[in-house]
């Protein structure tokens, strides 16, 4: 069951993340799980997670690290849920009442959740972490010339 205080939460939050600072360039991990308030080398398997998954592009070396890999509008957190949900296997030998009614019931609450969340964009969650006045301060006048 999806929790807010867990993986597909984090890395929700990571993909924002990178959705909002990483217009100059790709974000690097450790600065990514800073900014989250986590631990760099947990945060480095949710994002090869996203990586695999085609949510993240990511790079190696000196100036390496994420970037979306489809536009903030095209990734919704139903996906990114998706791609970083752990598979656990389920007991071979289950109480008949969990077999039979608890676990039907858990699948349809989590297929609902998830749809919910496919409904929400990248895109709408960057939207509103700057309205909120959690994106960073562009360093550069942003000028257009044509």
């Amino acid at each position: 069951m999806l929790d807010v205080t867990g993986r597909e939460a984090i890395a929700l939050a990571a993909i924002v993340d990178v959705a909002l600072n990483g217009a100059a360039g790709p974000v690097g991990g450790a600065a990514i799980a800073e900014r989250l308030g986590q631990n760099p080398r947990g945060r480095e398997p949710l994002l090869q997670a996203l990586s695999r998954a085609g949510l993240l592009a990511s790079s190696r070396g000196r100036r390496g690290g994420y970037r979306l890999a489809k536009a903030r509008g095209e990734i919704t957190a139903g996906e990114v849920a998706r791609a970083v949900s752990d598979v656990v296997a389920a007991p071979e030998i289950l109480p008949r009442l969990v077999s039979a009614v608890i676990a039907p019931a858990w699948k349809r609450a989590s297929e609902a959740a998830l749809a919910s969340l496919d409904a929400i964009t990248v895109e709408t969650l960057a939207r509103q972490a700057m309205a909120a006045g959690l994106a960073p301060r562009p360093t550069a006048a942003i000028t257009y010339a044509i």
